[in-house]
């Protein structure tokens, strides 16, 4: 599927703290920790656990969220199919919607039981 500027912005738009507490429960669920999944977004956008809770606290978008983080330089390593749209082939112009599948693909992995240090990818040497 391809990606619009009406999809974009409607995810750009969406308020993290809304979508956090579904992230929580699904890997919960699955026998996940909170500490797990705060590392996973941490590895991708660089927030520590006190910035990831004033994003919740002051309600940001995913926008504000995206702009604000350091995306890890691994972040391309993350490949596969989210919602329907392959991760890979999300236009860079459309960079927010494209980081806020990265971060799913990652609570998904997660979920899933995959290793976390699977999940944290690192270029092969």
């Amino acid at each position: 599927m391809k990606v619009t500027v009406e999809k974009n912005e409607q995810v750009a738009n969406m308020i993290f703290s809304s979508i956090y507490p579904h992230y929580l429960n699904r890997i919960k669920k699955k026998g996940r920790t909170k500490e797990e999944l705060n590392q996973v977004i941490e590895w991708l956008t660089g927030f520590n656990q006190d910035t990831l809770q004033a994003f919740i606290d002051e309600k940001v978008t995913f926008r504000t969220f995206f702009q604000k983080a350091n995306i890890n330089p691994n972040a391309h390593l993350i490949k596969g199919v989210v919602c329907g749209y392959r991760i890979e082939d999300i236009e860079d112009k459309f960079d927010t919607y494209k980081q806020c599948r990265r971060m799913e693909k990652l609570i998904d992995e997660l979920a899933r039981g995959r290793k976390m240090e699977n999940i944290l990818r690192e270029e092969k040497k």
